[in-house]
């Protein structure tokens, strides 16, 4: 049964301009068909153009980015600032991520050894190609559309203030130290929902700048061990994957283990999202 109008806002926004690697959480960020503009639009390859995450290389958590007017500013310790233009690319390129050969931008020999000194391993940085249109998979997104850059699946990730509060009341009860939003890389967090509510909102409403902005949640956020590498250090562990796994099993999922969902892009590309805004969410049972 549907239940409309719980009010929420707006509590944090988080960008990840290469994929895998540090976060920004600015106040504000434009909306656009694929999701946050420049949210995930970077992607770190190995010679053969498959993609290097923080799931084979924890050190990627240590990069980070700094937007500015013209430039992407990535630093990493032990290492000399390196400066990507926002309007300059160098030669066409083809990569993978997942299972989708996209189109993209090669970013350069300077990028290229930047990564391969400080992750260890040969690699080249990439951007989307703005020409490709990878969509996200039909099976969740149904009659809509939804196309991505270098996400791994849907434009969109969304969690709860209270979602996190909730794991880590029970990491804490484990004797277990607590975690941020920032394990779990969304790109909208939302205050004013009791824990998980997000799992079953079908639509939500934003009062944006300029007009709503309007998202269809559309399928669980599955969980690798990613959320087990510490932002901070780079250095891993069994938590908070092994508390979550004690009650997040999703059987939409097959089972896998979750937390935050997925969301598609239904109206409102173009417009800004603000930290503070209002939203209005649909849930669906």
């Amino acid at each position: 049964m549907p239940l409309s109008d719980l009010t929420c806002t707006l509590a944090a926004i988080g960008l990840h301009p290469v994929k895998s690697c540090g976060a920004l959480a600015p106040r504000q960020a434009l909306l656009t068909e694929t999701g946050l503009d420049l949210d995930r639009e970077w992607m770190v390859v190995d010679p053969h153009g498959e993609m290097l995450t923080q799931r084979e290389h924890p050190r990627m958590a240590l990069i980070r980015p700094t937007l500015r007017l013209s430039d992407l500013l990535l630093k990493a310790p032990g290492m000399l600032g390196l400066h990507l233009s926002l309007e300059a690319v160098e030669s066409p390129t083809r990569v993978r991520v997942w299972d989708d050969i996209v189109k993209a931008w090669d970013m350069g020999s300077l990028a290229a050894q930047w990564f391969t000194d400080f992750l260890g391993t040969p690699a080249r940085l990439v951007r989307f190609d703005p020409d490709e249109r990878r969509l996200a998979d039909r099976r969740w997104t149904g009659e809509h559309e939804a196309p991505t850059a270098f996400a791994d699946g849907f434009p969109l990730l969304v969690s709860s203030t209270a979602s996190l509060a909730e794991l880590n009341q029970r990491l804490a009860d484990g004797g277990h130290a607590p975690v941020g939003h920032d394990r779990f890389r969304a790109n909208l967090v939302l205050d004013g929902l009791t824990a998980f509510d997000e799992d079953h909102v079908d639509e939500l409403l934003i009062d944006a700048d300029g007009g709503p902005v309007r998202l269809k949640f559309v399928k669980p956020c599955s969980r690798c061990q990613i959320p087990n590498v510490d932002p901070a250090s780079a250095g891993t562990g069994a938590e908070p994957g092994a508390t979550l796994a004690a009650f997040r099993a999703d059987a939409r999922v097959g089972g896998a283990v979750t937390f935050g969902m997925n969301a598609i892009v239904l109206d409102g590309v173009g417009r800004t999202l603000r930290v503070g805004q209002t939203a209005r969410a649909t849930l669906k049972f």
